[in-house]
This record gives C-alpha cells, structure tokens and sequence, in this order.
C-alpha cells in the first residue's frame, strides 16, 4: 500500500534545488534480487569524481527536506551517467522508498563525492586487491572500469563475498573480464581477475574471504606469490563495519600500514562508513 502523506518517489515539483545538491532524473534500473537493486541517472556536466569516491543521494521527506544517504559510485569517473548499488532494507528511511524508483523519477545528488578508496591513498604496487562483501562492491565496479588503475598495477584482483548466488551482482560482467567496455584494452582485461564467494549456498567457492586468504586460494590465478606481500601488495576493503575491522587488523598484523589522501599505505578503508 502505497504511503499517501508521504508517497515512495515525490513529484518533481516537490524537490528544492540547493547549493550543495542537484535534482537528477534515473534513466535505468536493474533489480538482481528482491533485496539487491542498481540505478543510473543524469550526470551534471560539471560533477567530477574519483574513480571510487561515494556521494549524497536521496529524496524530498514529508515535511519538503531533503533525506540523503552516502552511497559509492559504482560508475567509472569517465562515464557520462552515475550508476550506484544498493539493498533494500523495508523500514529503512530511504531504500524502503527508492525500491520504488523507475526511469524518467526525480532523485537528489549531492554536489561533494569524497572518500578513501581511491589510488591516490594507496603507495605504488604490483598487485591490487580489492576485498568486498555484499554492496560493498560498488566502489570497485567503478576501479576495476577505469583505464588509469591498469596503469599502476600489474593486477587488479576483484574479491566478492555474499551469502547467496543471487548476490553476486555485476556477476556475468565481470566474469566476462568486462567485454564490451569502451575504455579497456584486452590487455587490461586479462589482468583483472574475479573471486565470487558465496556462504551459504552451493558454489564452486563457499568460503569467508579471511579463509581464502588463510588457505591461498584467493591468489590462485594471479601471477604473483600466493600470499600478501606488504611491499607489493595494495589492498581496498569494503564491506561490513566488521569485515573491515578483521580485515584491516590482520592487514596490520601482515605488515600492512593503513593509508589516506594525505599519507598513502599499503591498505585502505572508507573511514566515513566505518567510524
């Protein structure tokens, strides 16, 4: 039943342009599940990004002001619409209503992308591995697009963790080494390497990536040794507030030094969603 007061997706004329966010218009949609949805939308000719970087969207509440919410780009910085990831949580002030979405919606996008898990918080390496679970992928479907991470490292290892094969979006893209894509050369794609895992469904890999990282397997196609190398290696992690806390302590206890925009390292985490 649709809320009345304060229906799922307002009308164009109840959005309020300001200063620090635009008025958008979704031009698609794509469902992977009944929890796990993407969306693209208009991009401002002047909105500019860091492959990686997140930014405030949302939707005009009840009493006119806008509801926002950080979400990653999942788009490359290149691309002329800004895509995104997300769950649908059903009481959530905000994913309850944008399920509801369609082409041709209104939706708000903040002026400021920001973030951590970008290259130029990471020192120079051979081999970068990006850990993820669930929508924590996002970030990393806007890297592993980008021409200009093929130019830093030798390869681009994209770890996905979910609980059920169902989750695993982006899945046929990636484990097709990103054909089609405009900017890749075919040596850029035969250096980026995929690791789905699902936990809790029947899957050719069905452990936690802390295991894959214990037993090796999470570097079996890669070229390089079958263990992180703190000299070498760089790492981005993002997921749940746990996985990054366990990922970024045994990082650490590896030798890993964290790092940040002003003081590249070996490892990094988006500061802004963990606290």
């Amino acid at each position: 039943m649709t809320d009345t007061i304060n229906p799922p997706i307002p009308p164009r004329d109840a959005f309020k342009e300001g200063g620090a966010i635009s008025i958008e218009t979704i031009t698609s949609v794509e469902q992977w599940n009944d929890d796990l949805f993407s969306l693209k939308m208009t991009r401002p000719a002047s909105f500019r990004f860091r492959s990686g970087e997140f930014v405030m969207i949302g939707l005009p509440k009840e009493d006119g002001k806008p509801l926002l919410r950080a979400y990653s780009l999942a788009s490359p910085s290149y691309d002329e619409e800004l895509e995104f990831l997300s769950i649908i949580v059903q009481d959530g002030p905000l994913t309850s209503r944008l399920q509801h979405i369609k082409p041709g919606d209104p939706i708000y996008l903040g002026k400021k992308p920001t973030g951590t898990l970008v290259t130029d918080a990471l020192l120079p390496g051979k081999r970068l591995f990006m850990l993820s679970t669930g929508t924590g992928l996002a970030p990393f479907m806007s890297l592993v697009r980008d021409p200009e991470v093929y130019g830093m490292f030798d390869e681009v290892i994209v770890v996905h963790s979910v609980r059920r094969v169902a989750d695993l979006a982006y899945r046929e893209l990636l484990e097709s080494k990103l054909e089609g894509d405009p900017l890749l050369e075919d040596e850029d794609r035969a250096r980026m390497i995929y690791v789905p895992t699902v936990t809790r469904e029947e899957f050719h890999t069905s452990d936690r990536i802390q295991t894959l990282i214990d037993d090796g397997r999470l570097f079996a196609n890669s070229k390089g040794p079958k263990h992180f190398v703190p000299e070498e290696d760089r790492v981005m992690l993002c997921g749940s507030m746990a996985m990054i806390k366990d990922h970024a302590a045994d990082l650490e206890n590896r030798g890993f030094e964290e790092g940040a925009n002003n003081k590249p390292g070996q490892f990094v985490i988006e500061r802004a969603f963990v606290g």
